[in-house]
């Protein structure tokens, strides 16, 4: 059932959730969640009033033959990825088409850019990587290897210890994925991939070799993020894990399935929060002290990190908000605010109140399906930001979002001039 949230047929209760855990897999475990019962107590907020304001799009870009699954900034370049297995690149600032590639590929997941280079993950279980040359369209993005890559396999599968096994009489090499490959994240020179087969994978950006392979969860992993020596994954099994990078050690407690690196990623904490709910997307503020997750129930939650010694993070669930009549598929983080896209074809606008805690303070409305990605722009553009959104109705939505305080000037503004009308 994980799989029909990633293609958008969600539900909008927690009994229908599409979940897998089981009442054994809820409680503490552990070997699994060190810290998993760190604290029960939150705010379960009501929604406050919404800013007014009304979010008309600057561009429609409606060139894909299937739903939009994915985008990314690259350079001058909006990329955008769908499921029907085009990538296309969209130059800025007109967003002309400026080249298409990975036609064929199979259907496209997630996408990611680095430097001079693009990651796409497909629904084939392998991670294509192209390279970026802006002096043409023509051959503009080159497929220059396909992870795991050739010499990678060559180096394991000589040895039985190299395999794993992934369902009844099948076995792979530790470094394949055994299912769909549904996120990516990269930071620090590695580049995390997120499967339905519940692993998590790491991979070296400078020789695009697996490093490693964590059993991560108890069923499809839907979202990650990475940042500050953290990574961060979101699954159908109800869970967001936090795992550190450390020395590599001699015992058995390890949930990483297979290393090749001196560095292997141990479990930090994990963090849950509605019982039986899909987490379909994970963000981490700034500071690393809020992690904020998005449900298959609409509702929008947030951790908050508690200092403690030892080697397990311990965390509190703050609050939990209904954000959305369906469920969140998808976040992103800029500066202060939080962004939320949702099954019911809207997109949430969040600020960061002083406490870390999150307050929707609008909503944007205009695709004509589920909004699967968003992707904000890093630079500011006046006193706002442009935020671009893919849906299931195969089209790309550009907006221009202004910034929360912005808006709430603008408001006192208003109401200036209202009571100066009033009073005269």
């Amino acid at each position: 059932m994980a799989r029909s949230i990633q293609e958008g047929v969600l539900m909008t209760s927690p009994s229908s959730s599409s979940t897998t855990t089981t009442n054994g897999t809820d409680s503490d475990d552990g070997s699994l969640s060190p810290s998993s019962s760190s604290s029960k107590s939150f705010v379960l907020t009501t929604l406050p009033p919404l800013i007014t304001a009304t979010y008309k799009p600057l561009a429609v870009l409606s060139a894909h033959v299937g739903s939009v699954s994915s985008l990314a900034l690259c350079g001058e370049f909006l990329l955008s990825a769908s499921q029907g297995k085009d990538i296309i690149v969209w130059q800025q600032p007109d967003l002309k088409i400026f080249a298409k590639f990975g036609q064929g590929d199979g259907s496209v997941k997630a996408l990611v850019s680095v430097g001079s280079k693009v990651f796409t993950a497909h629904q084939d279980s392998r991670i294509r990587v192209w390279k970026v040359s802006r002096r043409s369209s023509e051959n503009a993005f080159r497929l220059v290897d396909t992870l795991p890559t050739t010499k990678d396999y060559l180096g394991k599968f000589m040895r039985q210890s190299n395999y794993v096994q992934t369902r009844r009489n099948h076995k792979r090499l530790w470094i394949e994925h055994a299912d769909s490959i549904s996120c990516l994240a990269v930071h620090a020179g590695i580049i995390y991939s997120g499967s339905w087969d519940k692993t998590l994978k790491v991979w070296r950006l400078s020789d695009l070799k697996c490093l490693e392979s964590i059993k991560a969860h108890d069923d499809a992993i839907n979202g990650v993020f990475a940042g500050e020596g953290r990574v961060y994954s979101a699954s159908a099994d109800g869970k967001i894990k936090i795992w550190g990078k450390e020395k590599k050690k001699q015992t058995g407690s390890s949930l990483s399935s297979h290393s090749s690196s001196s560095c292997s990623h141990v479990l930090k904490a994990t963090l849950e929060g509605r019982a039986e709910v899909s987490v379909n997307s994970v963000v981490v503020s700034g500071d690393g002290e809020w992690v904020y997750g998005g449900g298959s129930d609409g509702f929008v939650m947030g951790w908050e990190k508690r200092e403690r010694g030892g080697d397990f993070e311990e965390w509190k669930l703050g609050f939990e908000m209904r954000g959305h009549k369906m469920a969140v598929l998808c976040m992103c983080l800029v500066g202060e605010m939080v962004c939320s896209g949702s099954a019911d074809k809207s997109i949430g606008l969040w600020k960061r109140e002083g406490s870390g805690k999150l307050c929707k303070f609008g909503a944007i409305q205009g695709h004509e399906g589920p909004v699967k990605c968003l992707q904000a722009s890093p630079n500011n553009v006046g006193a706002g930001f442009m935020l671009y959104s893919g849906g299931l109705d195969k089209s790309i939505r550009v907006w221009w979002v202004p910034k929360q305080d912005s808006l709430e000037e603008e408001k006192k503004k208003t109401s200036f001039k209202t009571l100066l009308m009033q009073q005269g």
